[in-house]
């Protein structure tokens, strides 16, 4: 099997002139991850005269210094580069995933291109650090796999229409959980359908390293000097958090920024650590990767739905016996907020959530 792997490249213009950047950013993100340029070089196995020189180019392209020497400290982002470094990571926060769902068709089209490519995964799934997990992890056992992310919603309903084998969704455990599932009822309740469970896991508020706006809970939201960061209509976390902020008795109009909406957890979490919004709601993962403070508020299960008669196929026994595998879960549990113990687990609808009440569909 193909492993592919798609990444956006910087091209800034001015006038007629164009200067590709990617070797600056890079430059730019290991300075500001290691504290130091000769830091930076040892990442990147340059010298530190080349270094600089990389360095003018960048002041060259922009018409000003990214990094400035300061005695005792070395070479310093600028502001300028400072803001270079936090928006190339809200690119690759938010586009990542775009771009890993396109490698995974692109490496599916390669696969039936040279060779008679069988037991292909088609999975449609609610964006997550475990399904992230899985890209590689199939790659390794050779299992096909046509990955999009979508949101529950868009997963389920893609399931119901045939054009996905496993649709991956998250409902909170609680009170919550009964409000969270009518919102896929029709789809939940088909007769043959069967649910996996892959991860435990955490979501709460994502602040700022040591907390200096003090938030405790959602009802410091609606404060005048907080902005916040919300996940896109339509996605489960919107929804949970919508049940959060109304049992709260909060008017999510009341919070600067609720409209403001991205596409992945790492997205929101990017969106704070540079500075844009003081708070975002998300799961625990991402806001360990980007150096945040994180508030629990909810625990929820992501599982992946499918029909028994898919759960029947070759596919899924080899999908089933990753999945079950020891190091398998060890990854997962690795990733902060995530448990994985229970993954690979097969469960009937009312044996997930045996007080659903399985009125007919509407």
């Amino acid at each position: 099997m193909f492993k592919l792997s798609i990444k956006p490249q910087w091209q800034l213009a001015r006038g007629d002139e164009r200067h590709l950047l990617p070797r600056v950013v890079e430059l730019l993100i290991g300075i500001h991850e290691t504290g130091t340029l000769a830091g930076a070089c040892a990442r990147m196995k340059l010298s530190y005269r080349y270094a600089w020189g990389i360095l003018q180019e960048g002041h060259q392209a922009f018409g000003v210094p990214l990094v400035e020497s300061r005695r005792g400290r070395g070479a310093v982002l600028t502001p300028l580069g400072e803001k270079l470094v936090w928006a190339d990571k809200r690119i690759a926060a938010r586009l990542s995933p775009i771009f890993d769902s396109l490698a995974s068709e692109l490496e599916v089209e390669l696969e039936r291109a040279l060779s008679d490519a069988q037991g292909i995964l088609r999975m449609q799934a609610s964006h997550g650090f475990a399904v992230e997990l899985l890209r590689d992890w199939f790659a390794r056992q050779q299992i096909p796999l046509d990955l999009k992310y979508r949101s529950s919603y868009e997963a389920l309903s893609a399931l119901d229409a045939g054009a996905c084998d496993v649709a991956g969704f998250h409902i909170p455990l609680g009170e919550f959980q009964g409000q969270a599932l009518e919102h896929y009822r029709d789809w939940l309740l088909a007769p043959t359908r069967q649910l996996i469970w892959l991860a435990t896991r955490r979501q709460g508020l994502m602040v700022a390293r040591g907390n200096p706006k003090h938030i405790q809970g959602l009802a410091d939201l609606v404060r005048s000097d907080v902005r916040f960061v919300n996940r896109q209509l339509g996605s489960g976390t919107r929804v949970l958090l919508d049940l959060l902020l109304r049992q709260q008795k909060l008017d999510p109009h009341r919070i600067d920024g609720y409209d403001t909406g991205e596409y992945t957890h790492a997205a929101v979490a990017a969106f704070v650590a540079s500075g844009m919004a003081d708070a975002g709601f998300g799961v625990e993962t991402p806001a360990q990767r980007f150096g945040l403070d994180f508030i629990p508020l909810a625990t929820e299960r992501y599982f992946f739905a499918c029909s028994s008669e898919f759960l029947e196929t070759a596919t899924m026994t080899r999908v089933l016996a990753s999945l079950r595998s020891a190091e398998f879960k060890a990854a997962i549990n690795a990733l902060a907020g995530y448990d994985g113990m229970q993954s690979g687990t097969v469960m009937t609808i009312a044996e997930a959530f045996p007080d659903f009440d399985k009125k007919p569909a509407r």
